[in-house]
């Protein structure tokens, strides 16, 4: 017992609050941001460089899929539309049309497309970037919003210059010098050297490292959360972040577990717990769609044939007997004055933490697992 106050005790000071309500009440603030700020990503370019299959890759779909954004050999986009992520549904990648068409010219795109909506902008071009892509830059510039410039089909690029006998590493490196001598009248721009078939080759990383070091934590949340996991990098980034929520909801969990209302605690942890562990589930990529994809990328058919939701369920059936064991001790402790609704606290946090992260730990190994399996460690 003493060691589980130990635990909450420092939680709390964690938080840099000075009581469990206190902490509880920025915990909630937490969780409340974690799972339901908005993020809105605006993805722009002329016709034809590839934007609208940028904008699915980000939302792990294939062209082809059911949900995907329609694309095609001429503009298919005739106004913003919107895309929310297949698993996380306030993050929303708009698919805007293309800057210069006839409804959509360059000196009034923003106003056109809604400009303050968005949070950031990527800027695609499948060749050179042109006047209209820079002049997009500096309004937004002016108006103090980041962009990204992705030069997009890298893929096709490398591919057509080895033909010539030009290796993979000559090919990007000019590509590079190419993007920046167009763009040094932008000044600290960046660029990222994409392919929306292959998200595990080139630039993507990379970019994903970028835009989490630029935007407010909050955002970097629902950013992480709904990228597709294609490196170890992004997958361990992930890790982290629920690494830490896992510990907010335990605080949550805690403060609950203070009410002696029979149920209440057992009833409130164990519906936590089930979105925690879906929600890993679908980020770290163990959902069907998101294997079937890996397997078509990597060509091993194999991976497609992994199934993954018995264990959601199985870490869920096992939390549920934890829980339940520890449900009756901490509601016969919240009946006491005082020292009991310490204690009830203490033992519904230490327990629900260790719970979370049991399955927490679980869950990432078998994503760790897969992207050995898929040669991409």
């Amino acid at each position: 017992m003493e060691s589980q106050r130990s635990d909450i005790n420092e939680a709390i000071e964690a938080s840099g609050e000075a009581t469990l309500e206190q902490a509880n009440k920025k915990a909630k603030e937490k969780i409340d941001s974690f799972f339901n700020v908005r993020l809105d990503i605006a993805v722009t370019g002329e016709t034809g460089s590839g934007k609208t299959s940028f904008v699915n890759a980000l939302r792990g779909l294939k062209d082809n899929d059911e949900d995907a954004a329609p694309t095609g050999v001429t503009e298919t986009t005739t106004e913003p539309t919107d895309y929310k992520n297949p698993t996380m549904p306030n993050v929303t990648l708009w698919d805007l049309p293309g800057i210069g068409s006839p409804e959509f010219k360059a000196k009034t795109y923003l106003k056109n497309v809604k400009f303050d909506r968005y949070d950031f902008f990527l800027i695609v071009s499948s060749g050179r970037f042109r006047d209209n892509d820079i002049t997009l830059a500096k309004e937004i510039k002016k108006k103090k919003k980041q962009f990204y410039f992705i030069r997009s089909k890298i893929d096709h690029d490398v591919q057509s210059e080895k033909r010539k006998g030009i290796n993979k590493e000559e090919t990007l490196s000019k590509i590079r010098r190419n993007c920046e001598e167009e763009l040094k009248g932008i000044g600290n721009s960046n660029i990222f050297l994409i392919s929306s078939w292959d998200m595990y080759e080139f630039d993507f990383e990379k970019l994903i490292d970028t835009l989490e070091s630029e935007l407010p934590e909050h955002k970097q949340n629902a950013l992480l959360q709904s990228v597709p996991v294609c490196s170890v990098a992004i997958l361990e980034g992930k890790v982290k972040m629920f690494h830490k929520i896992a510990w907010a909801l335990a605080l949550i969990s805690g403060a609950i577990a203070v009410a002696p209302v029979p149920g209440l605690s057992f009833s409130s942890d164990m519906a936590m717990v089930g979105s925690f562990f879906t929600s890993c589930y679908h980020s770290f990529g163990l959902d069907h769609k998101s294997l079937e994809r890996l397997s078509e990328l990597v060509n091993k058919p194999h991976l497609k044939s992994l199934e993954m939701s018995p264990l959601v369920q199985e870490l869920t059936q096992m939390s549920s007997i934890r829980l339940g064991a520890s449900a009756l001790g901490e509601y016969l402790c919240s009946l006491l004055p005082v020292a009991g609704s310490a204690a009830a606290a203490a033992i519904s946090f230490t327990t629900t933490r260790e719970v979370l992260l049991k399955g927490l730990d679980a869950l990432a190994e078998e994503a760790r697992k897969v992207l050995r399996e898929a040669g991409l460690e």
